[in-house]
């Protein structure tokens, strides 16, 4: 069975970090493109970023050049990497792969 543990959220103010993990088991991590997805309260859930196997990345306009997405092999674990974070990027934050789906964990950016 498919189990994906996402980490990493809270309260952070704008301009500031915060870096999100999600550990994944019951598959063979390696194989598998994995993403990071969100969703804001009233808004549909949206993409946020997606690697594959090979490490190829994709960014939503919205992240491009203040998020990175990387993935540990070893660890089973993906990461996300948010940077320069703006009140526009609360949300809760989703790992996904194969269509199974993390629990989320909330990120909100606020003064």
């Amino acid at each position: 069975q498919v189990h994906l543990v996402e980490s990493g959220g809270g309260l952070v103010q704008p301009g500031g970090s915060l870096r999100l993990s999600c550990a994944a088991s019951g598959i063979i991590f390696d194989l598998y493109a994995m993403g990071w997805y969100r969703q804001a309260p009233g808004k549909q859930r949206e993409l946020v970023a997606t690697i594959t196997s090979g490490g190829s990345t994709n960014y939503a306009d919205s992240v491009k050049g203040r998020f990175t997405i990387s993935r540990d092999n070893a660890k089973n674990t993906v990461y996300l990497q948010m940077n320069s974070l703006k009140p526009e990027d609360t949300a809760v934050y989703y790992c996904m792969t194969m269509g199974y789906w993390g629990q989320g964990t909330q990120v909100t950016v606020s003064s």
